[in-house]
């Protein structure tokens, strides 16, 4: 074939345009509404009261496995997921987040999955009791957790919500940034090929406004993270519809947080219950 061929056989072509789908229960659906808005030249999906149903009903389904899996496995599967981010580094870059906000998620990744099974010996433990018994304290998932991502740091702020929560044995659904929603998606497509089970992240794209009142009030949902939400009014109402099944609320973390500092173990913790067993000492 002549030199001159592949040109013009590729000439005139007109690339694929890509739109950003929901990521529910390990697939990547549109919007029940069929909706979407655009996002620096690419259609985004726009969750409906619906998709906010279908997300949690898939996070309630994978929780129990996901929490009966050892903690060695969800540290395994932590580890992966950073694997597939630094492979698709240049990706982010390209998405317009920051070199060294990239890398630090992918050091985030790293850094959680080595605390999959060390935070029970932290937060557990034996306590002393007055009488011929064993008071072991194991700590245990809190269940679904809803999760409104930060906004002022799209993929490092996304990933430091998201892995403290599934590190545990929770399963969460989390409202992605309306403003810059294109890295979380892609993260989900990270995800999605890391050995995560389907269900245990579940994104949805859209306005908060719309869909986390949904979030907040739905009784399947045990936990919520109000971490990137910035108007003050919406925080009030969402707390108050958390409410409705005795949710536990974490509060916005503020504008200007720096997403880059140690995390410690404050966000593992907080969506932990505690179980505490009594055994009789055999003589």
């Amino acid at each position: 074939m002549p030199e001159s061929a592949a040109p013009e056989s590729a000439a005139g072509r007109l690339a694929v345009r890509k739109t950003y789908k929901l990521f529910i229960g390990g697939g990547f659906p549109r919007s029940e509404s069929g909706r979407s808005y655009p996002v620096q030249g690419s259609n985004v999906a726009l969750a409906s009261r619906k998709d906010v149903r279908d997300a949690v009903l898939a996070a309630r389904k994978a929780q129990p496995g996901w929490a009966g899996a050892t903690a060695y496995n969800r540290g395994q599967i932590l580890y992966r997921a950073a694997e597939m981010l630094e492979g698709r580094r240049g990706q982010f870059v390209e998405l317009g987040v920051p070199v060294d906000e990239v890398d630090a998620a992918v050091d985030r990744w790293v850094w959680y999955a080595g605390w999959s099974d060390k935070i029970a010996q932290v937060y557990g433990g034996a306590n002393p009791v007055a009488g011929p018994y064993f008071n072991l304290s194991a700590p245990e998932p809190t269940g679904v957790v809803g999760i409104v991502a930060p906004a002022d740091s799209a993929l490092l702020g996304l990933v430091s919500v998201v892995a403290p929560a599934i590190v545990t044995g929770n399963t969460v659904v989390v409202l992605a940034a309306a403003e810059q929603p294109l890295p979380a998606v892609t993260l989900a497509e990270v995800l999605a090929t890391a050995d995560l089970p389907g269900g245990v992240v579940n994104i949805l794209t859209g306005r908060y406004p719309e869909t986390a009142p949904w979030l907040a009030s739905h009784l399947d949902v045990n936990a919520l993270d109000l971490a990137g939400v910035t108007d003050a009014e919406l925080a009030v109402e969402l707390e108050r519809a958390a409410a409705g099944n005795l949710k536990r609320v974490l509060r916005p973390v503020g504008a200007g947080t720096d997403w880059f500092a140690d995390p410690g173990t404050g966000r593992m913790t907080v969506l932990l219950e505690t179980k505490t067993v009594w055994h009789p000492k055999g003589y």
